[in-house]
Parts: structure tokens; sequence; C-alpha cells
């Protein structure tokens, strides 16, 4: 196959898809030099040929029939930049099962059916390259598997949704509350119409199910993860939050313990000096531990349409490297074990938790009593005036496991003098 051009077939022809099309055009002869032979887009599925794209395609390269693409023996590789699950998870299947290497930016199908698609690459000796399904134009797939590999990974955490981090940014800098922050990222384009998958953490979940397993060699799917969005973070927790010296990110955070593994996404409060802190507006960082390399960090843009069009141009340009040696598929599935995954419960962490009490005596000491009852231990404690009837109790406790803690508040939420448990979000990294 050395000299001629390895044949592409890329279904979709969206932002990513668009991008995909502009970097291997533009970059044609850079492409080839690096890879050995020149790679060529041959064909792209799309739903209306006739659609106005923007861009300038000749239209026989256009199909509106998938077969057009598994189908034909000269398509060598095939990428995949439409999303969803269906009917996306067949066209990706048939595609391996016809031995074709794969190159994907979908992380839903990925977290959720990565493990059948792995058995799919394996049994028909073909590449599954992912790179782009989490965090944009950032490496991280490829060092977690090649690059770190001689290590054992202890822990990943990472700011791995710009949407949110945009929002909790602007809340930060400028004061705003969540609703106006959201209708602003909107307007901008960070956000979908339908905002859920970013607000409520299950893009970033997706994601950290994609990492932990890589990470941690065992499969981790997204229902394993324990999941919080950004919908009940105030101005005045990132106020509050400040006032101790920290600063609020929505994190994927996992973890190996003795136990087994901790996956988990939510709002977090980190202190003022830690890396992951200064990670603002739409930019995403991970933060890795391995036990040969101490901690390490990735950075850059998550999202948009270059950055994830260099992720899923890198792994093409693997994949066409691997076909010109025969050699696809020669690092592929990594989850080789069977750890278990903790009940949240037996988490542990400190933990920000902002009560609406009645401002009356006595109430702090009947606070403090139900949670020492619980065996949870306060690290400080501020008290704020709000009117002359009630005030707001913020404290943050020492590490507790998360059972404890809920146990605590179950009781303090029936307290007389406890207007509402207002608001509870853990502390990491102190």
């Amino acid at each position: 196959m050395s000299g001629e051009n390895i044949k592409i077939g890329l279904l979709g022809l969206g932002t990513v898809g668009r991008g995909v099309y502009r970097i291997i055009t533009g970059n044609a002869d850079n492409i080839r030099r690096k890879v050995g032979a020149g790679v060529e887009i041959s064909k792209i599925l799309v739903r209306d040929i006739a659609r106005h794209r923007g861009i300038d395609i000749d239209p026989a390269k256009l199909t509106t029939k998938i077969e057009d693409i598994i189908d034909d023996p000269e398509i060598k590789i095939v990428v995949e930049v439409m999303g969803g699950i269906e009917p996306t998870l067949d066209y990706v299947s048939r595609a391996l099962e016809n031995g074709k290497s794969v190159v994907t930016a979908n992380k839903d199908m990925i977290a959720v059916h990565g493990k059948q698609l792995f058995a799919l690459s394996e049994a028909n000796n073909a590449d599954l390259l992912f790179e782009a399904s989490v965090a944009g134009g950032i490496p991280i797939i490829r060092p977690l598997k090649q690059c770190l590999a001689a290590n054992r990974i202890t822990q990943i955490i990472g700011i791995i949704n710009g949407t949110t981090n945009y929002m909790l940014t602007k809340m930060t800098e400028e004061g705003s509350d969540f609703a106006d922050v959201l209708k602003e990222a909107q307007a901008k384009g960070y956000a979908e119409a339908d905002p859920a998958a970013d607000i409520e953490g299950y893009d970033a979940a997706r994601k950290l199910a994609i990492l932990a397993s890589i990470a941690f060699n065992s499969r981790i799917v997204l229902d394993d993860v324990y999941v919080e969005g950004i919908t009940k973070v105030t101005a005045a927790d990132i106020a509050y939050a400040s006032e101790l010296n920290y600063i609020v990110k929505l994190l994927g955070i996992a973890k190996e313990t003795g136990e087994g593994i901790e996956v988990r996404v939510h709002p977090t409060l980190i202190p003022r000096d830690h890396p992951l802190a200064s990670v603002n507006d739409v930019y995403n960082a991970i933060f890795v531990t391995g036990d040969a390399v101490g901690d390490t960090m990735f950075y850059g843009r998550g999202a948009g349409e270059m950055p994830t069009a260099s992720a899923v141009t890198g792994d093409i340009m693997d994949a066409a490297r691997d076909l010109l040696r025969n050699v696809p598929g020669i690092i592929s599935c990594t989850c080789y074990e069977n750890k278990p995954v903790e009940d949240m419960g037996t988490t542990e962490c400190k933990y920000y938790v902002r009560l609406d009490v009645t401002d009356k005596p006595g109430v702090l000491a009947s606070i403090a009593y139900a949670f020492g009852d619980k065996e949870v231990s306060l690290a400080s404690v501020l008290q704020k005036q709000t009117d002359g009837n009630k005030a707001e109790i913020v404290l943050v406790t020492h590490k507790v496991l998360e059972k404890n803690m809920q146990d605590a508040l179950e009781i303090i939420k029936h307290l007389s003098s406890v207007n509402a448990v207002a608001n509870i979000i853990r502390v990491e990294g102190d």
C-alpha cells in the first residue's frame, strides 16, 4: 500500500466533519510525509446531498447510502463524526465486521458500547481509535494508553466540560446568577438549546467513564458514574467559597483505592492554588497522577470544530500508519481487569454545607451536635445575618464518609431551627 492514497469514508459532514475535511485537504502534503502515504476522503455519508455546507466538495464524493462506504473494499478507514448512538452504532459495528479501521469522536457510543466495539475490532484485526471522544483537541487517550502505560494510575481529576466551566467562570468573575450565565452560554453557542447533558453533568460523566476505563484497566460504563450537575450552584455559594479561599469547578474524579474504583462527577470546591483552579472559560484540563510519573496535567480547548478535528485527524494518521505496516489493532482494549466500582456512600471527602436557619440562640450548637453524632467533625464555620429572623450558616467539614454526611444532613434538615439545607458541595485537593 506504500505510495498509494489510503481511502477514507467519512460519516457525517457537520461541524467536526467539515474540520476533518479542511485539515486533510489543506495539510495533504504534510500528512503524506508523516504517514508515508497520502490520505484521501473517498466518500462522505450525508443526509442531504443538495445542502450547502460552506465548503467546496465534489458532489460525487457525497452519498446517502452507508453501503457505499462500509461495503467498498477500497475504503480502509471509516471516520465517524455523526454523533448519537443509533444508527451510528450499527454503522460502526458493520464497518469493523468488514475489517475496516474506525476512528470516532463519539463519547456516548464509546462510554456505553465500548466493550462490544472493542471485541469487534479485535476479532477483525482492525483499529478502533477515539482520541477526540474526550477533551476535544487535548491529547489524553493516547498518553494514557501509551506514554503513561508503565504507570499505575491512582487518580484522574479533570475539568472535562467546557460549557459548565465557562458558566462557573462567569459566575466567579462577575457574580452572575446561574440562569443569566446559562442564557449567555446559549447565545454564544457554548450551550445547546437543551443544555441538560452539560449542566446536569452527563457529558462529563461519559468522558470520565472512558478515561477511568483506560486508566484503571477495568471497564467503567456511564451507569457506574455518580453524577451531579451545577444547577444548584448559586452566586452565594461561589462568594462563600472565595471567602474560604476556594474556587468552584465541575470536576470528573476517578480514583483507585484499596476497595475498588470510585468515579464521580459533581461541583467541587478546590483550593485557589490548585492547578485546576486557574483553568477558566471553555478550556479543559485533566490532572493525572501515576506512581512513576507523579502529577501531570493536560490542558487546552476541549471542544470546537478544529480542535476536535485535529484529534480525529491524528487518529486517522495513526490508523493509516498501522495499515501501511500491516499492524492494525496493535493497541486494542486495555480493560483486562474486573475491579469493583465503589458505592458512593463509601467514598470520603470534605464537604461545604450552606444552611438557611432561624436566627436564635442554640442553633449552631444543635447543628454541631447532629454532625458530631454521625462522626462528622467541622473544620470551619461562617455565620451570616440575612435579615432580622434568618441567617445563613456556612461550614466546611473534615474528611468524612459520604454515608455519615448524608445521615447527619437527614437529621439536620428536620431540626426546627433549620429552614433548609440550601446546598452541599464536596471539597477536594486540600
